[in-house]
């Protein structure tokens, strides 16, 4: 209660109804599972034939009262039916509808002493809604730096849980980067197919709140919709040589989904871009300064990013001086601010994009 005295209770693995281990029946599939995880206090993770995903549970109940419904207690006498009289069953083929692969977040949500629920991680899982067997490699990066790395397979109408990520680390401008290959390679599709999910925190909050007012289980985003054909089959030049000597052969049109990360921070000082720096000279210290500043500003510009703040010293202001030079003849720059920052003081510049 607020305004008062107020006692909290720790979220426990167990429900009013359900606890962790307990055999279930999914009720729309009639198949049977058991509770592996309770989420919160309307959600469990069930686990049905090797499967696990979450669950409401009004979409689950217990197996009992099915199985002695199913069990007579006095069996009626059944007449004697032999084989030439049993009918031949119609095959009844499981409908798969196939739209893509996609990226699922699960939220684990949490209770706080005041009753309101909150998101404390998400389960992050990659689903396969095709009919097609793939080989992925799956990057998370934020900021632009690797924090999580896997490889493996994904198979057809399968799910591959990833791992999991903290509610609060989502503010760190995540990347979740995935690479497609074929596991069994064919001669006119692509070697492999790139998938990139970006979110930012106000989008991550607002899609929070609309999974509330759906009463929806994940937040979902289609990577692929179909596996792409080969490049340079419709290009008219023959690039087979080239891809058969280790070159990614991309389409134009989706250039941006194979560039690498754009940062919307980037630490110019020379000890984060090289390690043995001390015998240079200036000269070639603000040279490579300044090829690293050129190489975030073209990705932050590819990606269309709306800002982009370079940290660059305060020292003597050549790097600076150099910098603001190039930005007045960008066409893309709207404006840029060397203003005082409480994170780096006057050694920044913000830039701020038009397109």
């Amino acid at each position: 209660m607020r305004g008062g005295i107020s006692v909290f209770l720790p979220f426990k693995q167990k429900s009013m109804k359900y606890e962790v281990g307990d055999e279930i029946i999914v009720l729309h599939s009639n198949e049977e599972g058991k509770v592996i995880e309770i989420m919160n206090d309307k959600m469990v993770l069930i686990e049905v034939r090797g499967v696990k995903f979450p669950a409401y549970m009004d979409q689950i109940d217990f197996p009992y009262f099915k199985r002695f419904t199913e069990k007579k207690l006095f069996p009626e006498k059944k007449a004697k039916t032999f084989i030439d009289q049993v009918p031949k069953e119609k095959r009844r083929d499981e409908v798969k509808v196939e739209d893509g692969i996609w990226l699922s977040l699960f939220p684990k949500f949490e209770t706080d002493e005041f009753g309101d629920e909150l998101v404390e991680r998400f389960k992050v899982y990659v689903i396969n809604r095709t009919n097609v067997d793939y080989e992925f490699n799956y990057k998370l990066n934020f900021f632009g730096d690797n924090d999580f790395e896997i490889t493996s397979d994904l198979l057809a109408f399968k799910d591959f849980y990833l791992h999991d990520v903290k509610f609060e680390d989502l503010n760190d401008n995540p990347s979740f980067d995935f690479e497609f290959k074929l596991l069994k390679p064919e001669k006119y599709k692509a070697d492999f197919c790139e998938a990139h999910y970006k979110i930012k925190p106000k989008q991550l909050f607002q899609k929070i709140e609309e999974l509330k007012a759906q009463n929806a289980p994940s937040l979902n985003n289609r990577l692929v919709e179909k596996y792409p054909d080969k490049a340079f089959e419709d290009s008219g030049i023959d690039l087979s040589k080239l891809a058969n000597k280790g070159f990614k052969i991309y389409d134009a049109k989706h250039v941006r989904h194979h560039l690498e990360p754009a940062r919307s921070v980037v630490d110019l000082h020379i000890e984060k871009i090289i390690d043995n720096y001390k015998n240079l000279t200036n000269f070639e210290i603000v040279t490579l300064q300044l090829k690293e500043f050129e190489k975030w500003y073209d990705l932050a510009v590819a990606h269309r990013m709306p800002n982009l703040i370079v940290i660059h010293g305060v020292g003597k202001g050549k790097l600076k001086d150099e910098i603001h030079d190039i930005l007045k003849t960008k066409r893309e720059v709207k404006n840029f601010y060397n203003q005082y920052d409480s994170r780096f003081g006057y050694g920044a510049t913000e830039i701020f994009f038009q397109y």
